[in-house]
């Protein structure tokens, strides 16, 4: 294996580069846009830009898009005001859904406010007949045939291009490498010595000529859009796309998500990681959660870690932020704990507020009378792992899911799941659920145990109601 230098010279180094730079080129330029418009309405417009419709490395379309608006709307983060708001999304063709990148706001046309990234990207289904849906279709439609021949054609002649510079590449490593060999290879037998060299193990691949197929991608681990491998709870595996997969057993479970990939480090070394025993808290006036929760349309999905429902039109409020309800899912048992005791089941309600920050509802759930709202998801379970349930003439009220008493318990967190992000708002209700025990059966035969253990506290404020 060819190892590299402490200066950046090594053959395999620089040609990497190269590769990545010639790859790059093969991505449609985004510069000039050429806005369409998508919808107009009072008050409002909104448009993509043709220009940016492109696939990522994962083979899905990413495109810009933008609202303009006819009044200006005031910042509440620098104060200011903004008219046009550009946002970068991520759209799935396969699945119909998307997630959104980035943000930039714009006093008017070319008068820069401020952008933001989103760490957290969380994939959102598009609903039929809504401005999404339409945005989809404009991003995920084939391309005409003179536009789709031309866009061919110009994608062979630079695989070629990079096809020729690639062979050069791996004709002075080969020769380079069996240089090398040769000088450290000691003395042998002379019908040993007589034998043809061995390629190095990690050349370059020559890519066909004018080929335009893709490698495989790596498959992430919050996105539902490709089938999960088949794994059994324990194995410690790569996935069939190259990415580990993490479980909640064996050598790929929580002790090692920090191991699996660099982007899971904060999975150990993080000091605000979430699930916590919820004890000696504060006992305080909390404001109120205000809770808008409205029957909606939803998708039932089993992603390889648990039931997840995506629905929309809900959020919550609180100290004059709202927050948009994007999917609940399921642990057994609880993952957090209240004064050492641990409960059944727990429901997570994550919630994303326009900045991006994350706050999550836990819903504690003991074994008692059947709930209705959870028998309706295990009534629309797939039969397949990462396949959708989307029923047509049905809606959720998630409201339901919710105790009398809305007192809680609240800390500052992260995400259970890698990348284990932190800087999570922790809302976890204190009077708890019921659920019945064939309810919880249904779900112990998918998920045995699918809970983080919990995780020091490192002297974390906790504040509860009084």
């Amino acid at each position: 294996m060819m190892s590299f230098t402490t200066d950046g010279t090594s053959g395999m180094h620089r040609y990497f580069w190269r590769l990545v730079t010639l790859l790059a080129s093969l991505l449609p330029a985004t510069t000039g846009a050429t806005w369409q418009v998508i919808s107009a309405e009072p008050g409002k417009r909104v448009e993509i830009d043709r220009a940016s419709v492109r696939k990522d490395e994962s083979g899905k379309s990413v495109a810009l898009g933008r609202i303009i608006l006819e009044k200006p709307i005031v910042d509440p983060k620098t104060s200011s005001y903004y008219r046009i708001v550009e946002a970068l999304n991520r759209y799935d063709c396969a699945s119909r859904s998307y997630s959104t990148l980035k943000r930039t706001y714009y006093k008017s046309e070319g008068d820069l406010l401020r952008e933001e990234d989103l760490k957290v990207q969380i994939e959102m289904p598009v609903r039929t007949g809504m401005l999404d849906d339409k945005l989809l279709r404009e991003v995920c439609r084939p391309k005409s045939g003179p536009e789709a021949v031309a866009a061919a054609s110009k994608i062979a002649d630079k695989v070629n291009q990079a096809a020729g510079e690639l062979r050069k590449a791996n004709e002075a490593l080969l020769q380079k490498e069996v240089k090398r060999a040769n000088l450290q290879t000691p003395v042998m037998e002379k019908a040993e010595t007589e034998a043809p060299p061995a390629p190095p193990a990690r050349l370059i691949g020559h890519p066909p000529v004018a080929s335009t197929a893709r490698p495989p991608a790596a498959a992430s681990a919050r996105s539902h859009a490709a089938r999960s491998p088949t794994i059994k709870p324990g194995d410690s595996v790569a996935s069939a796309r190259g990415t580990p997969y993490w479980t909640y057993e064996g050598d790929s479970g929580p002790d090692n998500w920090s191991k699996l990939k660099p982007e899971y480090a904060t999975c150990s070394s993080g000091k605000r990681q979430s699930p916590i025993d919820i004890r000696d808290g504060l006992r305080v006036d909390l404001e109120a959660i205000q809770f808008v929760y409205r029957p909606s349309q939803f998708r039932v999905v089993d992603n390889g870690h648990t039931v997840q429902v995506e629905v929309g039109g809900s959020r919550i409020s609180l100290l004059g932020k709202a927050y948009e309800l994007l999917q609940f899912h399921f642990h057994r048992p609880s993952e957090e704990r209240v004064n050492g005791k641990s409960f059944d089941m727990v429901a997570h309600l994550v919630h994303q507020a326009e900045d991006g920050r994350i706050a999550v509802l836990a819903v504690l759930f003991e074994k008692g009378l059947e709930n209705p709202l959870i028998q309706t998801v295990w009534n629309n379970l797939p039969l397949e792992k990462n396949d959708y349930v989307t029923p047509p003439d049905l809606s959720i009220d998630v409201a339901q899911l919710l105790p009398e008493n809305r007192s809680y318990y609240t800390y500052m967190g992260s995400l259970t799941t890698p990348p284990c992000t932190e800087g999570v708002l922790w809302l976890v209700l204190k009077q708890p659920q019921q659920i019945s025990a064939e309810q919880l059966a249904i779900f112990g035969r998918l998920y045995r145990q699918n809970a983080r253990p919990l995780q020091p506290s490192f002297g974390r404020i906790i504040k509860e109601s009084r």
